[in-house]
C-alpha cells in the first residue's frame, strides 16, 4: 500500500479563513467584486476613502471559497460560483444596489495598453492635437483619422470612431491615444456578484441606470398625479389643486345660474350689464329704421 502523506495547513491560513467566515457572518451583504486591472494603490485610497463600510478584504479565491462554505448564512454557498479570476471580497451593512453605485462612481479613467478591451466605443474628437507634422500623420491615417495641417499643427478634421466596443486595442492605437491624451479605459471595483437576504444578485441585476430611472420615475410620479387629479382623490401632492379648481367650478356654476354671493355679485352683475350693452345694440337701430 503507498501511504499518502497529508500536508498540514499552516494556521495563519486556517486563521485567515475563521477571520473571514467571521466577516461574512456579521454583514448583512456580502459581494465578489472583479480586481481586473485594480492597482494596489487603488485599492489602498479606496480602503482609506471607505474606512470600515463597505469592509475590502482581498484573499486567495480558495480562501474565499472556504470561508463562504464555512458560514451560517443560508444559501450564500451559491456567491462562490461567481469567484473566477483576481476578485475581492466586499461585506456591508449598505444596500447592495448602493454599493455598487458607490464603487461605479469611485472608478478612474487611465490610458489603454495593447491587449486592452475597449470597454465603449473609443472616439478621438475634431481639433487641433499640438502634435507637429511628421510619422504620426501616417500613423493617424493607418487608423482611418483623417487629418490636415493647421497653424504648424496636426488638426483632426472630424470626429472619428477609432476602437468599437469589445475590440482588442492595438499597439499603434494605444500609442496614438496616448499621444493624444485620451484615456479611454474606466478602471475600479466592479460587482460581480452579491448575497442580500438569501438572495444572490448577479452583475446585470446589481447595475443600474440612473438616469433611466429618474426618468421612469418621474414619469410614474406624474402620470399617478395626473390619475388622482383627474377622479378628484385627494393627496397630498395635489390637494391645492383640486381645491382650487373646485373653487373655480363653483365660482363658474354660480355666475352662470347668477346665484349671487359675496364672491360672484361682481361678476354676475358684470355678466348682466354685458348682455344689456349687447341688447341696447340690438334694440337701437331697429327703433331708428322703424321711424
Amino acid at each position: 500500500m503507498v501511504s499518502v502523506l497529508k500536508r498540514e495547513i499552516p494556521q495563519w491560513k486556517i486563521q485567515k479563513v475563521d477571520e473571514l467566515t467571521g466577516l461574512i457572518d456579521s454583514h448583512d451583504v456580502v459581494a465578489i467584486a472583479d480586481l481586473y486591472k485594480v492597482r494596489a494603490i487603488q485599492l489602498q485610497t479606496l480602503r482609506k476613502k471607505f474606512k470600515n463600510d463597505p469592509l475590502i478584504r482581498v484573499a486567495k479565491n480558495n480562501q474565499t471559497n472556504l470561508a463562504i462554505k464555512k458560514s451560517s448564512k443560508p444559501g450564500i454557498e451559491k456567491l462562490s460560483e461567481q469567484i473566477n479570476g483576481p476578485t475581492v471580497l466586499i461585506m456591508t451593512s449598505m444596500n447592495p444596489f448602493k454599493l455598487s453605485i458607490l464603487l461605479d462612481k469611485s472608478k478612474i479613467v487611465v490610458s489603454a495598453k495593447a491587449g486592452d478591451i475597449a470597454q465603449n466605443d473609443i472616439i478621438v474628437n475634431t481639433g487641433n492635437t499640438g502634435l507637429p507634422p511628421g510619422p504620426v500623420i501616417s500613423e493617424f491615417r493607418a487608423l482611418g483619422v483623417k487629418t490636415r495641417i493647421e497653424l504648424g499643427s496636426v488638426f483632426i478634421v472630424r470626429n472619428t470612431v477609432v476602437a468599437k466596443k469589445g475590440d482588442v486595442i492595438t499597439p499603434k492605437l494605444a500609442s496614438m491615444l496616448s499621444k493624444l491624451g485620451v484615456k479611454p479605459l474606466e478602471v475600479g471595483l466592479s460587482l460581480k456578484a452579491a448575497y442580500h437576504q438569501k438572495i444572490i444578485l448577479t452583475r446585470d441585476q446589481l447595475h443600474i441606470d440612473l438616469e433611466t430611472i429618474k426618468k421612469q420615475v418621474t414619469t410614474a410620479w406624474n402620470n399617478a398625479f395626473n390619475l388622482t387629479f383627474k377622479i378628484a382623490y385627494p393627496t397630498k401632492e395635489n390637494i391645492v389643486h383640486l381645491l382650487r379648481k373646485a373653487s373655480l367650478e363653483a365660482r363658474s356654476l354660480a355666475v352662470n345660474s347668477t346665484y349671487p354671493i359675496k364672491e360672484t355679485i361682481h361678476d354676475i352683475l358684470a355678466k348682466a350689464h354685458a348682455h344689456m350693452l349687447s341688447l341696447s345694440e340690438k334694440i337701437e337701430p331697429a327703433s331708428s329704421s322703424s321711424k
